[in-house]
């Protein structure tokens, strides 16, 4: 089951705060941006940031999103503002996404 557009508009509003928050449809699941940095990834309903050492003191439960991928720490939703420091310690810690060069078709300079 994938994730509704409106629980992923309510993780944004939960995390509203934090920086500059969008989201993007990827895979048929959710990735939600802080500052254009990758931070909370929403799968079936439930959100996820990746296990960083920045958030080992808030005792978040961890999950696993992926089968047999690694595990990621599990956000309480509805604890705004714990949701709110996790995604801004993350986007802290997360280098910018690298642009992709646009592949050149044939004949052109």
């Amino acid at each position: 089951m994938a994730s509704t557009p409106e629980f992923v508009r309510y993780v944004c509003e939960q995390i509203a705060g934090a920086g500059a928050v969008r989201y993007r449809k990827m895979f048929g699941e959710y990735l939600i941006y802080v500052d254009e940095r990758p931070a909370v990834l929403v799968i079936e309903n439930t959100a996820y940031v990746k296990c960083l050492p920045v958030l080992e003191d808030l005792a978040l439960e961890t999950g696993h999103p992926f089968p047999d991928g690694p595990a990621y720490y599990v956000l309480d939703i509805d604890k705004a503002e714990q949701c709110r420091d996790a995604a801004a310690r993350v986007a802290a810690v997360t280098p910018l996404p690298k642009q992709r060069r646009r592949k050149r078709s044939e004949g052109t300079p």
